[in-house]
């Protein structure tokens, strides 16, 4: 079946991502505090027509990352755990938990502070970190167990999405809004008429994101609407959507994503690091991702069940769920890019930095344990 072929393809490459990105993100670290510090910082922030390598990478290559999320949204909605309600509202609960229970815990400890800015950071799950992960269980790991990762990382990166277009967009200005809206309606128009060829889509995307990046509004949403202006059509490998999806899974899993970790964890780390993360923010954001992540998807989805809302996937359980809720501590990729939005210090950029790399590692050695105690005498053979 096309659909089942689809999500084999994500999830390996997705798996196969998350192991590139722990190295990519181990050999920035050592390059930033090596005899090459200077030179490799440098580099990264200098770069071709007045635009650094980062943010032609932020805002630029990130922009396909998107658009791979909207696909893979899209293709949930239709086919997948999202488009039947009684499936889809589990994991969109656990997802809002996941994404509000962080943001509360993180503006308690910040507030009325000028780093109140970064509430956004630890609602965010890292899809290629988690899955990683999650493929180390082998076949202790049901099915279902990876759908529902999966489901949830990408609501919540469409989350994500909404928060950074209306918090974190700067000076925004309507007449590019209008030309980059407009753009998208004639998109719209497109896909209505059943206009098949990706040219006229990536064509208008591009103009879209040109627009986007003048408007004041994060580039990247640019990625997501272009995702859903793509024709769906039957879901097949014949369709613009499927066929899209399937070419950019593995250049974002093994180019674009190691990339952003390589470029944007060239961290100096001090010798006084540990007490950096009892700042106020920083800790706002361990806790966020340590406790708010698994405390919010567990509670928020057995709110869900208890109202006859959603049901719990079949051959779950509750232990599950909370495994998965402490591996959703994984930020990293989309922690990491609103920690750059967020804040415009160095410093507490840098600081961020490391609070999310030692949150995202200590989730992803407890989950990881957790579920492994929890199904293996389930599901290993």
């Amino acid at each position: 079946m096309d659909i089942t072929k689809l999500f084999n393809d994500f999830y390996k490459s997705e798996k196969t991502g998350g192991l590139i990105l722990v190295l990519a993100t181990l050999i920035s670290l050592f390059l930033a505090n090596s005899p090459f510090q200077i030179d490799y910082l440098y580099f990264w922030h200098h770069g071709l027509f007045g635009y650094s390598f980062v943010k032609i990478i932020n805002d630029g290559l990130m922009t396909i990352f998107f658009l791979l999320i909207g696909l893979e949204l899209e293709r949930e909605i239709y086919q997948g755990e999202l488009s039947v309600i009684k499936k889809a509202s589990f994991p969109i609960f656990g997802a809002i938990g996941g994404m509000l229970v962080p943001a509360l815990i993180y503006l308690f400890i910040n507030f009325d502070k000028a780093t109140q800015t970064g509430f956004g950071i630890p609602m965010a799950t890292d899809i290629a970190f988690a899955i990683g992960i999650l493929s180390l269980l082998g076949n202790r790991a049901p099915h279902s167990l990876k759908i529902l990762l999966i489901a949830m990382a990408v609501i919540d990166d469409l989350g994500s999405i909404i928060i950074i277009a209306i918090f974190y967009s700067t000076s925004i200005s309507l007449v590019y809004i209008i030309l980059a809206l407009s753009i998208f309606g004639v998109l719209l128009i497109l896909n209505r008429y059943k206009v098949y060829d990706l040219t006229y889509y990536i064509l208008g995307g591009i103009i879209m994101w040109f627009f986007m990046l003048k408007s004041g509004i994060h580039p990247t949403l640019a990625g997501v609407l272009l995702a859903f202006v793509i024709p769906f059509g039957d879901g097949g490998e014949k369709s613009p959507s499927f066929s899209l999806q399937h070419v950019l899974h593995k250049p974002v899993a093994f180019i674009i994503l190691p990339l952003f970790a390589i470029a944007n964890t060239c961290i100096i780390i001090s010798d006084n690091w540990q007490n950096i993360l009892s700042q106020s923010s920083n800790l706002g954001i361990i806790l966020g991702l340590l406790i708010g992540k698994p405390l919010g998807i567990v509670l928020f989805s057995f709110i869900g069940v208890t109202l006859g809302l959603s049901s719990i996937p079949q051959g779950l359980k509750w232990m599950n769920i909370l495994g998965i809720g402490i591996l959703a501590g994984v930020g990293f990729t989309m922690s990491i890019f609103i920690t750059l939005l967020a804040f415009d210090k160095s410093y507490l950029i840098n600081s961020s930095k490391i609070a999310i790399i030692v949150a995202s590692t200590i989730a992803g050695i407890i989950g990881f344990m957790f579920l492994r105690l929890t199904l293996k005498k389930r599901f290993e053979s």
